[in-house]
């Protein structure tokens, strides 16, 4: 379940939401399936709330949206890209602890 600042990002919405996004955006890829998805899922809802006024997070279901996986290369999950400008600036696959997550935003506000 997502927090009340997580977006869920799907093909319907990712270019107005993340793409056209005015301010960065950090975009969860993951799935139902994946263990270490689910473990990084309480951090990802926290930097949602955490960053409410200054960015977007947000969470992509690769199962249900291979088209976006596809696109941007996405071989192995979690994986976390940041969006600026409709660009990806910085990415990483894996977890990670919330001060990590937090200082990738931190370096593209």
């Amino acid at each position: 379940m997502a927090g009340a600042n997580t977006v869920e990002f799907t093909e319907a919405n990712f270019e107005t939401e993340v793409l056209q996004s005015d301010v960065p955006v950090l975009v969860d890829f993951w799935a139902t399936w994946c263990g270490p998805c689910r473990a990084i899922a309480p951090l990802i809802d926290q930097l949602a709330d955490d960053y409410a006024a200054t960015a977007k997070i947000g969470k992509v279901n690769v199962d249900e949206n291979q088209s976006i996986a596809v696109k941007y290369g996405i071989s192995g999950i979690p994986a976390l890209l940041i969006f600026k400008g409709g660009q990806v600036v910085e990415q990483r696959t894996g977890g990670a602890p919330k001060h990590q997550l937090a200082a990738m935003i931190d370096g593209h506000l």
